[in-house]
């Protein structure tokens, strides 16, 4: 996927990076909720998916992705760290690879929305949504695809009592994802129609 970014387009991308690193090191990213974290980095992915296209949101959502990896790597995320263990390859492809394909897949996604919402009411809202949506269900799919059968995961599988890969990914979200996606709408979608605006874009 090739791109070429304009001046001020690499100055909106760093700064997008910023925010992540900032939000990162203050620790407001993300709050931990048992084995997962409740993550608001979604957020500026989304916003920087939506304001810039595929190619931005996938950088933003590599950038993440590798501040995830960290963790796993340092032992800060229990089950990312044990992942790590077992397979550094499979390890990076969760961490790295779903929350790049979170970002594109936004930027893709909201370039549909745009088109359906001629009159730009609901298309950001739903952008904002679709981010933490599709880091959910990436991440959490391939945890099941890879990782299901792993000590960590069969021990969490019969702690929830879940009957099945789908209830076990319901049961470890549970209302933390539902948090996510409104959070992602709300913020994400009104800072994101209100940038679009403020600078003409839509």
């Amino acid at each position: 996927m090739e791109k070429k970014l304009s001046a001020r387009e690499v100055a909106e991308l760093a700064l997008f990076i910023a925010i992540i690193f900032v939000m990162k090191i203050t620790g407001l990213s993300s709050i931990p909720v048992g084995p997962l974290v409740m993550t608001f980095t979604m957020i500026p992915i989304a916003i920087g998916a939506m304001l810039m296209g595929p190619f931005a949101g996938g950088v933003l959502g590599m950038v993440y992705g590798f501040t995830s990896l960290y963790d796993a790597m340092t032992g800060a995320s229990a089950m990312t760290g044990f992942f790590f263990q077992i397979s550094p390859l499979h390890t990076v492809i969760l961490c790295v690879g779903m929350r790049t394909l979170v970002g594109v897949f936004t930027g893709w996604l909201f370039r549909l929305y745009q088109k359906a919402d001629r009159r730009k009411l609901w298309c950001y809202f739903l952008g904002g949504l679709t981010a933490p949506v599709l880091n959910t269900l990436l991440f959490m799919g391939y945890i099941v695809l890879v990782f299901y059968n792993t000590e960590f995961v069969q021990s969490l599988v019969t702690r929830l009592g879940a009957a099945s890969p789908l209830m076990f990914v319901v049961l470890v979200v549970g209302i933390q994802g539902v948090v996510e996606a409104v959070t992602g709408a709300i913020l994400g979608g009104g800072v994101a129609k209100g940038a679009a605006h403020a600078l003409r874009w839509d």
